[in-house]
This record gives structure tokens, C-alpha cells and sequence, in this order.
């Protein structure tokens, strides 16, 4: 073998690995980005059957779970009222109009039935509901509280927060952008990520 063909063939065979390299490099970023979206959408999914088990807990109680022993405890031998709405309109001599409203309970359905039911959520398991997918076990933060607003009024609050995010954006100060429903500072049930 000449010089030319030994040179060939190792330029050959160091082009192949660093394509290699280059192509595990973006194959390996690629893959971690699709984990992130998928335990992300797993994250907001858990997040959004915490926002409307604490809504119910709110109608029942008054105020909302302030820990999961709490909630749970709704969850499972809670009710939730069926309540019908009747609305009547009476046209006055006046062109005016008078509006009766009155209301009907009608009966009650329990919370695990109405809000988990095996049709919606059929690998459903209360024990797994607080943890957060991907993390090895941590569960959520839960926060609620009344908080006063100008004027003097106090407002029922609370915060379901992700403790240690996947996403690398979402770890910056100190996990500031954390997915989360609900607000520590306002009356609001949305979900940050919308």
C-alpha cells in the first residue's frame, strides 16, 4: 500500500466517526427535547386534575386544600352537589324586565365518581396523583391561603407548583418559571404555561 492510500483510508475512517459524533450530538438534544415535552405534558395534565379538585374542594368548603392529606381525603369521600339553575323573565308594563332566579338541589354525585371516573381517566391512581412525573417521587408544593386586596376584602388563593423542573428554562432563578396552577398573589385558577 502506497502513502495515498493509507491517508485514504484514515481521513476516511476519522470523517465517519466525527459524523457519528456529530450525528449522536443532535440525535441525543432532539431525543431530550421530545422527554421534556412528554413529562411536561404529563406535568399539566396532573396539574389541571389538581386545579379542578381544588375548585370542588373551594364549592364544598369554602376555601381551598391547603395540603394534599387534605385533598385527598376530599377526593375520596367528597360530594358534589348537583345544583339546578331555573331563570324566569317577566315583561313589565314599562318596557322593563324582572328576572327570577331560583335555585334546586337536586342531588349529589361523589368526587371520585364525578371528577376521576375510570371513563376520563381510566389509568388513574390517587396515590401517584401529587407526584410529579419524571422527578423520582417528589410531589408538588401546595400552597393556599386568604389574602387581602385593595379595598379591604380578603380572597381565597392557592398555588400547585412543580419543585424540580426538567426543562432547563424553566430551572432558571432558582425555578422561577416552574410549572404551576393557581397564584399566591391573586384569585386566578390558570396554569402558567398557556
Amino acid at each position: 500500500m502506497n502513502l495515498t492510500k493509507v491517508l485514504s483510508l484514515v481521513f476516511f475512517a476519522v470523517a465517519a466517526f466525527l459524523g457519528y459524533l456529530l450525528w449522536k450530538g443532535v440525535d441525543d438534544v432532539v431525543e431530550q427535547e421530545k422527554r421534556v415535552a412528554l413529562l411536561e405534558a404529563a406535568t399539566i395534565e396532573k396539574l389541571e386534575l389538581l386545579r379542578d379538585a381544588q375548585l370542588a374542594y373551594q364549592a364544598a368548603n369554602g376555601k381551598y386544600a391547603s395540603t394534599w392529606d387534605s385533598l385527598k381525603t376530599f377526593i375520596e369521600t367528597g360530594t358534589i352537589w348537583i345544583v339546578e339553575r331555573t331563570e324566569t323573565t317577566k315583561l313589565l308594563d314599562y318596557g322593563a324586565e324582572e328576572i327570577n332566579v331560583s335555585y334546586d338541589t337536586i342531588g349529589s354525585v361523589a368526587v371520585m365518581d364525578s371528577l376521576f371516573s375510570p371513563e376520563k381517566h381510566p389509568d388513574f391512581k390517587i396515590e401517584l396523583l401529587p407526584v410529579v412525573p419524571g422527578s423520582g417521587g417528589k410531589q408538588f408544593e401546595f400552597f393556599a391561603d386568604k389574602i387581602e386586596k385593595t379595598g379591604g376584602y380578603k380572597v381565597s388563593v392557592f398555588e400547585i407548583r412543580d419543585p424540580a423542573p426538567i426543562n432547563p428554562e424553566r430551572k432558571a432563578n432558582n425555578n422561577e418559571k416552574a410549572l404551576r396552577v393557581g397564584s399566591r398573589t391573586d384569585a386566578s385558577t390558570e396554569g402558567n404555561w398557556k
